[in-house]
């Protein structure tokens, strides 16, 4: 059985001993949610929580795969005593129960040296509480669509992606939808899909609205772009296209059928956020503007096509969603294109595309040394501790993170002693370590794709690092685990400096192999503003 180091335990059992009893238990969300219209019962997840049976008060929680072992459970322990959710201070307790025999018996040879007695009980009462809580909270949850428009708004959603404007429409080219109905202004349309990302269509409630956001983008300032996503005013659809369906390509395919995509609704405001759920008034707006757009492009694709410099308008008497008092009624709308704005967002877009061209770096291949063999995984937290300790050189983050049960997301370079250290010491030189960030390359004349790791250093230089094998199953689950801890960690990841490239340790660094821990930050290439790499060779 694994045990805590005794260094872990030292560390533990400096904490205050709390005359209280901590309640545990891990349970499958999908049990506990399965509800109909749930969003949560089609998650295959577990639940930890342990929670503070005299204050009443939740210290800790995580959401596991639930083929994860008893260990999590041990982790999400450690995180509540050292790390609270709630204003408690780091502390044992003095006593902890839990309702299953087998982590009873688990936790007491994992917490022996702790001075904590574990002990089995039947009923969790707080726990139980919380669950009813979530069990009722998914009950009364607003649907993402209201019923009455539910399914018309599904068949829209069906004839927009049938009509698949971002074939021939770029995010630039607005067209404003004028509906002038109750408290329905104009919607302002930009579509998503050309670059082949995501595909759907944004309805802005203003212009104004539309231009600060493509400005805030063109402008790259990293840290606030989620703040100007936020600020956004637009009633939104996007398409996801489902993982059977999907290929790894540079133009992927289009399913053809809705039924091998998956339509999502929402709103953004800047003073509500993003939601995915769409209420009565909007879901009118969104039913209206779906119609009449739908009718504007059967008419006028051919137009369309190829950027129009001229304005195109139409008019198209629009049903109105029945109510339940009033017959059915329509309204005149007015669509139309906006040249004019077109060619305004097309000037910022070429703009910022002649800045890039200045200012960004080129991406440089002689920091890591040859032979190096570049890895990504996770450190567990006693490793990060330990290294944070005991490496010869550390650089540490001045950020307070959430930890995801496995560990931190790290990126591990090993090589020889010397090399090792002499790269070490280059990274220091160059202001050490701002970035990782992960970009897509290609070779068009092996057909070859590439995942290329890089470290930007605090000087603003791009190295690369190594290169994966983008179409390689084991390294795409290992860059989506990754991607999902660091979304926890809110970016902070590792890069660990190993020795040991020509040893038995190859490949699989163990502690005393690490010399250098750097802790900073994930990012990712589109938020750096880089675009996929393609392979050019220089025949001369």
């Amino acid at each position: 059985m694994t045990t805590l180091t005794q260094a872990t335990c030292r560390r533990l059992q400096k904490l205050p001993l709390l005359a209280s009893v901590w309640e545990g238990d891990r349970r499958s969300i999908h049990d506990a949610t399965a509800i109909p219209h749930s969003r949560l019962a089609d998650e295959d997840t577990d639940c930890i929580l342990w929670v503070d049976g005299r204050e009443g008060i939740v210290r800790a929680m995580d959401m596991v795969n639930p083929e994860s072992g008893p260990e999590a459970v041990v982790r999400t322990l450690i995180r509540a005593i050292e790390n609270p959710l709630s204003t408690s201070a780091p502390a044992r307790p003095q006593k902890i129960v839990v309702r299953n025999r087998e982590m009873q018996f688990f936790l007491r040879g994992v917490l022996q040296d702790l001075g904590i007695q574990v002990e089995y009980v039947a009923d969790l009462p707080l726990i139980d509480e919380i669950f009813r809580g979530m069990v009722g909270a998914a009950r009364h949850s607003a649907p993402q669509l209201p019923d009455r428009y539910a399914e018309s708004l599904e068949n829209l959603a069906k004839d927009l992606w049938q009509d698949a404007p971002w074939e021939y429409l770029e995010e630039h080219q607005i067209i404003a939808i004028e509906i002038n109905h109750a408290d329905i202004g104009t919607l302002y349309l930009s579509v998503l899909g050309m670059m082949g990302m995501e595909y759907g269509a944004l309805f802005y409630r203003s212009l104004d609205s539309l231009r600060q956001f493509r400005l805030a983008v063109l402008e790259k300032a990293d840290s606030d772009l989620e703040s100007a996503f936020l600020q956004q005013d637009c009633i939104f659809i996007t398409f996801e296209v489902l993982e059977e369906h999907s290929q790894f390509s540079d133009h992927p395919a289009i399913p053809s059928e809705l039924d091998q995509v998956q339509p999502s609704f929402g709103n953004l405001h800047p003073l509500e956020g993003m939601r995915s759920v769409i209420y009565e008034e909007e879901a009118i707006a969104l039913s209206i503007g779906l119609q009449a757009l739908h009718r504007f492009l059967n008419q006028h694709k051919d137009k369309l096509t190829g950027a129009p410099d001229r304005q195109i308008s139409s008019r198209y008497r629009i049903s109105l969603p029945a109510s339940e008092d009033a017959l059915e009624e329509t309204i005149s709308v007015q669509v139309k294109t906006l040249p004019e704005v077109a060619q305004e967002l097309a000037d910022l877009i070429q703009e910022g595309l002649e800045d890039d061209d200045d200012s960004f770096p080129p991406i440089q291949d002689d920091l890591v040394p040859d032979g190096s063999i570049g890895s990504i995984g996770v450190l567990a937290w006693d490793q990060v501790e330990f290294l944070r300790l005991n490496a010869q050189f550390h650089q540490a983050t001045a950020a307070d993170i959430s930890r995801p049960p496995e560990g931190l997301p790290a990126i591990v370079i090993q090589t020889s002693r010397p090399k090792a250290k002499d790269l070490i010491n280059h990274i220091q030189g160059k202001g050490g370590l701002q970035t990782v960030t992960f970009n897509l390359g290609t070779d068009p004349y092996l057909g070859e794709f590439y995942d290329l790791g890089i470290l930007q250093t605090g000087d603003g230089e791009l190295h690369l690092f190594c290169e994966f094998d983008a179409t390689e199953p084991h390294h795409q689950k290992a860059r989506q685990l990754w991607e999902e801890r660091c979304r926890i960690t809110q970016g902070v990841c590792g890069v660990v400096i190993a020795m040991g490239v020509n040893g038995k340790t190859r490949g699989n660094p163990q502690l005393r192999d690490m010399l250098g821990f750097f802790e900073t930050n994930y990012a990712t290439a589109e938020s750096l503003g880089m675009e996929p790499l393609t392979l050019d060779l220089d025949l001369d």
